[in-house]
This record gives C-alpha cells, structure tokens and sequence, in this order.
C-alpha cells in the first residue's frame, strides 16, 4: 500500500535525524552557565539557547517536502529562567501542499497553451516565405526557446510525478530514472538561459535598427544565434560539472550551496538587467520621435503606452519586479516567497502565449499572407467545382457538336510564348465591350471554366464560334501568380 510505504520510508528518515541530533549534541561537554539545554523536542534538533533569546534551526531534513522549505527555519524562545518556551513556530517550514498544487496547476495550464500557440506560430513564419527576414527569423528563434522551455518543464514535472508516485521521497536515489531526471533538469536550466538571452537578442536588434544608421542584418544574424544558443553553455558546462563533482544528489533539483547556482542565476540576471536598460533606452528614443511629429497629447500617450505595453512581454521586462527576490532574501516570509514564485511561474508560462499572440497572431503582414492563401485555396476549389458541374451536366453530343465545330487547328499557341495577339480585332473588341478587367459574363465563363483544368491557364482555348476566353483565363492567371 502506498501510504504505508510513504509513512514507514517518513518515520525512518525522522529516525535519522534523531540519532543525528542525539550524536551532535553529546560531542560537547555540557554548558555550566544558564542555558536552555540542548535537546531533541521530537520536531527539531536544538542547541544550547540563552536565557531570553530567540533561538532559530532549519527545517528539519526529514520533511518529505524539505525541498521546497530548505531556506526556512523554526524558532523557539528561551525564556529568561533557561526553560525552552513549550511553543515553537514551524510556519516556514510547514508544506503549503495546497498552495503549491495551485501555483502547478496554474503554469502548467499557461505553458501548455503557450506551446499550443507557439508551435502555430512558429509552423505560420516557416511555411510563407514571403515573411522571411531578419526579424522573423529572430522571432522564431525566440519562439523555438519559449517551446522548448515548455516543454522541458511539463517534461520534468511529468518524471517527478511518475517516479514520486512510483518510489516516494527518494525515488532518485533507489531507481533507474536518476539519470532521465538530471537530463530533465540539465534540459530545463539550458531553456531557460536559452530563453533569457533570446529576449536580449530582441532587446539588441530593436535597438540596433534605433540607433545605428547603417546597419547590415546578415553581418549579425550569426552573432545573434551564438548569443542566443552558445552563451547559455559556456556557464551550464561548469554548472554540471560541479553538480556531479560536490552535489550528486537526488534529481539535481535541490541547491545545497548555494554559491554553485549563482553560475545559473548570475548570467540570468545579468542579461535581465541588460534587457532593461536597453528597454529605458528604446523608451526614450520613441518618445523623442513621437514628440518630432508633434502629435497631441492624447494620442502621443496612447502609442506611447501601446509601444510600451507591447515590448514588455518581447524583452521579458516582468522579470525585473522580482531580480532581487531571491530565495535566501525570502526565507523569513512564506508570503513573499509564494507571491514571487506565482507572479514568476504566472508571467514566465504565459509570456510564450502573449509573445505569439503579439508578434504572429495579430501582426498585419501575417494576416496578409494568410488572408492570400486563403483566398487562393477558396478560389481553386470554386474553378474545380464548376468545372465539375459542368462537366457533369454537358452532354456527350452536345460536347461532340462543339467539337466539331471548333475550328480545326493542328496547333493551338502558347500564350506564355507568342507575342503575337491572340485573338483578331473584332474578337477582341468584341471581349472588351461586353466585359470589365478582363473577365466574361457568368455564361462565357462557365464554359471557359469547363475548359480550365488543375492549372492550365496559359493555352488558348476555342469555343463555339471562335468565342476567345483568353480575358477569363489571364484574368484568374493574373490572380493566381499574386
């Protein structure tokens, strides 16, 4: 039974602890002064406490969730008799289960629609061509490090879960998925750099095309993709190197010195930092051109704060509210560590969704070539279902009749080749007369419709008398090649 299993693996581990505390406090003499003694209160190992102070521990080691609590502590006064006080406060280092179960809900929630959207957008820029420039393509690399951030904590979260349910509290240590979970977490640490520094690269291109007068994007795509890709490994290797050598415990998830996470945290920040400066700088520079124009007040507001609002999520800004936040500066409160940790996870899941929203979704150009294909798509099934119509409901004689009709040519002219007109002058006039643009009459063109197969537009067709369809047939050609 799997409660019993998780209670007896809990009870062997506070037993640990115990004769740990036990073995610490019998190594020194005891104290002749007053003090309040050393002890084991059944929660906490204590040592010796001054007469009335406030005395502070960690959280015990033996908490199933001690992960979670690791920078908490417990106090317990010493009253001024040398007598522990018979209360203590555990409030960081109590679970918090329900709040944490929500936080997870919640961003699992916000990465999986930003993968949703994101892998849309990505496959939109790809397929048309005509979107293909400097800056789309920077957007895609930015897209690609927002998917596989996704994707890398939905991964890592899944092999907890499994291998929590499976093993309990120590599953990495006693199964075959250690390894799995400390590429899960190597793969999640490398996105989430990857991530921080394709938003700086956004950051430097915006301010490249303000700032610079001749700028050359080729020159610079490939510094981008080394900023963006390479920076991030130069800083991961040392971290799992020294993770193996000094911390080669559990799924890697857990920082016990935390000195070796500044070699993730640091260039986080660093590029946060940079990002922000050069947001105030872009600021700056927008509003002195809107002020060039001499716009009124109200509207120099509105793009003001439009352009604002708009780069905030592109140049990852958010992240700035929290940088000193850490974990050590928010061990003291589990309010302020839950608040920076929901307002981290809620904007860092769903920037992905609202970067693809803003940049793919809603952009004017993306629309146009959508807009295009659709139109394209629509139009070809129509010229095939009256084709197909009218194919259907000719008859075999009346078909033969045309044909015998027509005129006999043993070569009909390429219109892509001759530059000769194709039909004489009275057919022509005839043409321009009774149509606009090019384009015959519902009749005329359903029989040049019949004759418009899959594409074929470039032959000139005869039908009924020398009737010359080639005005139909440029004109949808004309359409087609947009």
């Amino acid at each position: 039974d799997l409660p019993d299993i998780f209670s007896l693996i809990v009870t062997e581990r506070w037993e640990l602890y115990r004769k740990e505390c036990e073995r610490n406090n019998s190594q020194d003499p005891p104290s002749t002064d007053l003090v309040c003694n050393r002890t084991f209160n059944n929660y906490a190992c204590w040592p010796d406490g001054l007469p009335n102070t406030t005395v502070v521990v960690p959280c015990p080691w033996y908490l199933p969730w001690h992960r979670k609590v690791q920078h908490g502590v417990v106090y317990q006064e010493c009253d001024v008799n040398g007598q522990w006080v018979t209360t203590y406060n555990t409030s960081e280092c109590d679970s918090h289960e329900q709040y944490y179960v929500h936080i997870r809900i919640m961003y699992t929630v916000g990465y999986s629609l930003s993968l949703v959207a994101l892998v849309l957008a990505l496959g939109i820029l790809i397929f048309f061509r005509k979107l293909h420039c400097m800056r789309n393509n920077i957007h895609m690399n930015l897209f690609a490090s927002f998917i596989l951030r996704a994707l890398s904590v939905l991964i890592k979260d899944a092999l907890f879960e499994t291998s929590h349910i499976a093993q309990g509290p120590s599953y990495c240590e006693a199964t075959a998925l250690t390894t799995i979970c400390r590429i899960a977490m190597v793969m999640m640490q490398y996105s989430i750099m990857a991530n921080s520094y394709w938003l700086l690269v956004e950051g430097i291109y915006l301010h490249n095309l303000l700032v610079i007068t001749v700028f050359t994007e080729r020159n610079y795509f490939k510094i981008y993709q080394c900023i963006g890709w390479g920076t991030p490994l130069i800083f991961l290797v040392p971290w799992v190197a020294i993770k193996y050598l000094y911390e080669n415990q559990d799924c890697w998830e857990q920082n016990i010195n935390m000195k070796y996470w500044w070699i993730i945290r640091a260039p986080i920040l660093a590029a946060v930092m940079i990002n922000f400066l050069i947001f105030i700088h872009i600021i700056k520079i927008l509003v002195s051109k809107l002020r060039a124009h001499q716009m009124r007040y109200t509207d120099y507001k509105f793009r003001l704060a439009k352009s604002t609002l708009t780069l905030i999520p592109l140049l990852g800004i958010h992240n700035v509210v929290f940088i000193f936040a850490t974990d050590e500066s928010t061990s003291g409160s589990i309010g302020l560590r839950l608040t920076r940790l929901f307002s981290d996870l809620f904007f860092s899941s769903f920037q992905g969704l609202l970067v693809a929203i803003l940049y793919c979704f809603v952009n004017k150009e993306v629309q146009s070539e959508i807009l295009k294909k659709w139109k394209r798509w629509k139009l070809g099934r129509n010229i095939e279902e009256e084709y197909r119509h009218t194919y259907s409901n000719t008859p075999n004689t009346k078909t033969t009749s045309l044909l015998n009709h027509a005129p006999r040519m043993p070569h009909l002219p390429d219109i892509a080749k001759t530059t000769a007109p194709v039909c004489s002058p009275e057919e022509r006039h005839m043409l321009i007369a009774s149509n606009q643009n090019g384009m015959v009459n519902s009749t005329e063109e359903g029989k040049c419709a019949s004759l418009l197969h899959e594409g074929t537009i470039n032959k000139l067709f005869w039908l009924d008398g020398d009737i010359c369809c080639f005005g139909y047939l440029a004109g949808q050609a004309a359409f087609l090649a947009e």
